[in-house]
């Protein structure tokens, strides 16, 4: 039978099917936390950047006053990049907006800092995507994410009980790990059969920190539900792509975030059903076939593993992009 949650390196349990909300549409969000929490997930998946917080938090206190203990939910949030320096106070806005007094986990978005007095020419959000009068991303180019993590591994327990990464590749993880007091309990990463990513996710593993998935259908839109070797799997085992496309992280050991506004869909993905080694194998064709495929490339101008994409630029500590 799949495993239904996996053990951190702090002890705590963290489940296998968790509810994502990355750009879910507004006004949507309140109500698909209630409904998913109601239907039986016990992990939540935010972040400062997706600026919904105050939504999921409507969405946690209406499953609160329902009857379900805030004690048996697992809630994550994130670090964005304007707070790199200011670690603690975007902890504390981010609490502020989910009505909560701790998190489960309190995760790095990304590797790199942007300018937190940033401005933006057209007006938009500074806040979260400050933007230099050319249009690019206010990056601070000096910017030290071991710095960063030294200001995580000082949060008080009380407000954040575990801290991780996300996004980190083989390189940036590796030169974490030399400078790190305190492990990273998880690295949120992308992921699917056609970004196995196995490097990062072996890395992890053999440094006990436990993987978390997004973008597990490929992207919006679920490019990989069309995928052959995906509808074949979920022929033979009678269930729906999808179900095949969460099943494959929860076989690889990996926590996965299924994303959904839609009732009947939000319950259809917490139906994990087993699949074996020969089941992985026929889902690892589709990079035999063809070149891994990342959905999600953020303009940052950094190289985190994927330099094909991206400008390249020189970081601290060795880490060069």
């Amino acid at each position: 039978m799949a495993p239904s949650s996996f053990k951190l390196n702090t002890g705590a349990e963290i489940l296998a099917v968790g509810f994502g909300t990355w750009q879910a549409p507004p006004g949507q969000v309140a109500k698909a936390v209630e409904i998913a929490l109601k239907s039986g997930y016990k992990l939540i998946d935010a972040a400062y950047c997706y600026a919904n917080e105050d939504e999921v938090g409507q969405g946690l206190k209406a499953a609160f006053d329902s009857g379900i203990k805030r004690e048996d939910i697992f809630v994550v949030t994130k670090l964005w990049n304007t707070y790199s320096t200011r670690v603690e106070l975007c902890l504390d806005k981010s609490l502020k907006a989910l009505g909560l007094d701790y998190v489960d986990l309190y995760l790095v978005h990304w590797a790199v800092g942007m300018n937190p007095n940033g401005t933006r020419p057209d007006g938009g959000d500074a806040d979260r995507f400050p933007l230099l009068p050319n249009g690019e991303r206010d990056i601070l180019w000096d910017h030290d994410h071991v710095e960063t993590w030294k200001l995580m591994e000082a949060l008080p327990q009380t407000k954040a009980r575990a801290i991780g990464v996300c996004n980190y590749s083989e390189t940036y993880l590796t030169n974490l790990l030399k400078h790190a007091k305190i492990v990273p309990a998880v690295n949120q990463i992308e992921n699917s059969p056609l970004l196995p990513q196995q490097e990062v996710v072996d890395l992890s593993k053999k440094n006990g920190i436990h993987i978390m998935a997004y973008s597990p259908l490929g992207s919006t839109g679920g490019p990989l539900l069309e995928s052959e070797q995906v509808k074949s799997l979920a022929s033979a085992k009678g269930v729906s792509p999808g179900a095949i496309l969460l099943s494959y992280h929860v076989a690889r050991g990996s926590t996965v975030l299924a994303k959904s506004v839609t009732e009947s869909r939000i319950k259809e993905n917490l139906k994990i059903v087993d699949l074996d080694s020969k089941d992985l194998d026929v889902l690892a064709q589709l990079t035999k076939e063809k070149a891994p495929v990342r959905y999600v490339y953020p303009p940052f101008g950094i190289n985190f593993g994927f330099p094909d994409k991206q400008e390249g630029k020189a970081l601290k500590n060795g880490v060069s992009a």
